[in-house]
């Protein structure tokens, strides 16, 4: 008979103060209230029909790439207040060369990648370097970016805009990459069995599924892996919760908030790609507010503002509410004006939620 030996040191954690530490809890709870909120009052709206479900699953893509990058900086401590105006500028570097002087687009998509990346590593190095906090330092790199942006743009075109690049990217290897669909053969099928409606001619109501959608699946669940399996995602909850018993220990606390800026900058310049490359068109003030929505996409994910906590998953899920409640919205017919307005609450809300969990987890324990 074997005797089973019990250390009194170890503590079972219960279930319950498990689910309530996790920081994508406020989150899921807030989608699942979504999507039951439209479920009732825009259920015959066609919001979640095949179309509509395409519909505000590629709007919470878009962000959603933007939030999962910005989630990892915001839990290293620091933000980037530039993202939205470096979309604009990566969307210019994208489509000007091409049109203008003949460039292949995946040059040019290249050059836009290289651009940002530069621009992400200034930010970082000013940062760390400075001392100065974040928030400054990519305030002014959003305001220089935009005018840069309007600058040569308007130099160069003679308008804010650049169009007609559907011309050349329909001919670029790169395209399908970014602006292509994928699944088409089983949606066809899918079609052909009554689960997705057709349209008037008898073809199904969607092509496929735009790249988009598994850029963002892919990107978060490689950011999670990143955060939870390896000693970089160590480095980031350390360098955002407690920097300088960090650097005590050893982490590169400044290396690592540079990369970081960079990958946000990457993030930024893979959002303009998409837009460009399916839009066939540019725009200086394209990403306008971008950065604060994928902030607010990534508070209500269960993110601190002061760092050293978070999740990928949660910024994925933050983004999938604003996708369902800006589609929803339309759907439903209320006025679009009052979208901004139901983002800034939900933002307050997660807040005092998120603060809410973390307590009874705390007394929990």
């Amino acid at each position: 008979m074997s005797l089973e030996l019990k250390d009194e040191r170890v503590r079972k954690v219960p279930l319950l103060s498990k689910l309530l530490s996790r920081p994508e809890l406020g989150a899921i709870a807030g989608t699942i209230l979504v999507f039951v909120f439209f479920a009732i009052t825009a259920g015959s709206s066609g919001l979640f029909s095949a179309k509509g479900v395409i519909n505000f699953l590629e709007v919470s893509a878009q962000l959603g790439i933007l939030a999962t990058a910005v989630s990892l900086l915001m839990i290293a401590g620091e933000f980037d207040l530039s993202v939205g105006s470096m979309i604009g500028f990566a969307g210019v570097i994208i489509a000007i060369p091409p049109i203008m002087w003949g460039w292949p687009v995946w040059a040019s998509v290249l050059l836009a990648f290289a651009a940002c990346a530069a621009v992400g590593y200034f930010n970082g190095v000013m940062v760390v370097r400075t001392g100065l906090p974040s928030f400054i330092v990519t305030l002014g790199s959003l305001f220089m970016l935009r005018g840069l942006t309007l600058g040569v743009t308007r130099g160069i075109t003679g308008r804010t805009q650049a169009s007609g690049l559907h011309e050349f990217s329909d001919k670029d290897w790169i395209t399908p990459l970014f602006a292509g669909q994928l699944f088409r053969a089983p949606i066809q099928w899918l079609s052909d069995i009554g689960l997705i409606e057709k349209r008037a001619d008898g073809m199904p109501a969607i092509s496929g599924i735009p790249v988009s959608i598994i850029w963002w699946i892919g990107l978060t669940l490689f950011c999670t892996w990143l955060l939870t399996r390896t000693r970089f995602g160590n480095w980031i909850f350390a360098a955002g919760g407690e920097p300088n018993a960090a650097r005590n220990m050893g982490v590169p606390v400044a290396r690592t908030k540079i990369y970081l800026f960079v990958f946000t900058a990457l993030a930024a310049a893979l959002f303009a790609t998409i837009q460009v490359l399916v839009t066939g068109s540019a725009d200086t003030l394209r990403g306008n507010q971008k950065e604060f929505e994928a902030i607010i996409a990534v508070v209500i994910g269960g993110n601190l503002l002061t760092g050293g906590y978070g999740s990928a998953i949660g910024a994925m899920f933050g983004a999938l509410i604003f996708g369902v409640v800006q589609m929803g919205i339309f759907y439903t017919g209320i006025d679009t004006d009052w979208f901004k307005l139901f983002m800034g609450a939900t933002m307050v809300i997660a807040v005092l939620f998120n603060s809410y969990v973390r307590m009874r987890a705390m007394r929990s324990r």
